[in-house]
């Protein structure tokens, strides 16, 4: 009832006076002439539609009633929508290669880390395991735009991108670091802060710890 009653709504009922059969708003809802017959007429015992039955045809218009029904199905998704500034990734920490180390030194990424993020970070990645449950939410980091780390060239050797997002883990502030190299593994989040989260948490490898992720 609510499709019926959104789809007369996105043809402007709630403006003025629409012309339309029950064949029209059956193509529109998906469904049978008899089930869109029978939806338009729940609408007007409800009292969310006016409908007059002419000669040349059928005439329908959204009643305020019908509105505030439209409106409130409007807030519950803005409430929806509204918390997607921010998602919550688990996983298991493990230990890196300490290439993070390195990484991270770098000037032409730290003076960026501190302009950008706010913070220096302290040398070294935390690393994080995802496992594929939670593969969604980190595939969604790919899809947003995040905080643009410059690559920069030493004159011997070319650093490619970060895509870097604040985030929070267990109430210290960092930043979740995406390298924009190709293949860079999708199953793994690496943390910067301005301490060193092991001994700051005291976590060890194979703890299961929540990163929340700002968009």
């Amino acid at each position: 009832m609510l499709k019926t009653l959104k789809e007369l709504a996105l043809l402007n009922a709630t403006r003025s006076v629409i012309k339309i059969s029950s064949k029209e708003v059956a193509k529109l809802i998906g469904q049978s002439l008899q089930t869109a017959a029978r939806k338009l007429k729940e609408l007007e015992d409800k009292g969310l539609i006016e409908r007059i039955i002419a000669k040349d045809g059928q005439y329908i218009v959204i009643t305020d009633k019908g509105l505030q029904v439209l409106y409130k199905e409007y807030l519950d998704y803005k409430k929806i929508f509204e918390r997607e500034d921010f998602i919550v990734i688990r996983g298991k920490v493990f230990s890196g290669l300490g290439e993070g180390r390195y990484y991270v030194s770098l000037d032409g990424y730290k003076r960026q880390f501190i302009d950008k993020l706010g913070f220096e970070p302290y040398p070294g990645t935390l690393n994080i395991r995802i496992p594929k449950e939670e593969l969604y939410f980190r595939r969604r980091l790919n899809c947003e735009n995040g905080i643009l780390i410059s690559g920069f060239s030493t004159g011997d050797r070319t650093f490619g991108d970060v895509k870097a997002f604040k985030c929070k883990i267990n109430g210290i502030n960092g930043a979740v670091v995406i390298p924009q190299r190709t293949h860079y593994p999708l199953n793994v989040l690496e943390i910067i802060a301005p301490v060193k989260l092991r001994d700051a948490l005291n976590l060890k490898d194979g703890d299961i710890v929540e990163v929340e992720v700002y968009l």
